[in-house]
């Protein structure tokens, strides 16, 4: 049993290390789309990871395309992540093993057309106006979290 977070196109080494960390005490499954903002090799990558690299299960695509041709057979339980999405929550999802939760870059999010493709699977979080978006690895930790907790936190203490 696991899910599966998917970043597309990060830029910012710390946030997806965080993710990283969260991956490996959560059991889930980490999917980086490039191209990457950062070199994996990046010291604040590694350092937001800490000495958790070993338990996080990743995989790298060269592209969205190359995600979808792997994954195509799982495009309807794909959950888009999104600061504008439509008037769908996160938390209204009823989530199942192997989901994939998708988010975007930090600065642009995912793009337009991939989104046309899932429109009733575009999901947002809830926040005010003071900001334009939440901190990319406290959105995924949020969307897991929510998930996990659905699923009754399989194989967790």
């Amino acid at each position: 049993m696991a899910l599966h977070i998917v970043l597309y196109q990060p830029e910012i080494p710390s946030n997806t290390g965080n993710i990283a960390r969260t991956c490996a005490g959560t059991g889930t499954h980490l999917h980086l789309i490039k191209p990457l903002g950062f070199s994996t090799d990046d010291r604040m990558l590694k350092r937001a990871g800490l000495d958790y690299w070993y338990a996080v299960n990743i995989t790298y695509y060269d592209s969205f395309e190359q995600f979808m041709e792997i994954h195509h057979d799982k495009k309807d339980r794909m959950f888009f992540v999104e600061t504008f999405a439509n008037d769908r929550y996160y938390h209204e999802v009823e989530y199942q093993d192997e989901d994939f939760l998708i988010l975007g870059r930090e600065t642009k999010g995912i793009p337009k057309e991939i989104l046309a493709q899932f429109p009733h699977q575009v999901v947002r979080l809830p926040m005010n106006d003071v900001t334009r978006s939440l901190n990319l690895s406290n959105v995924a930790a949020i969307v897991i979290f929510e998930a996990l907790r659905q699923l009754h936190f399989p194989q967790m203490k």
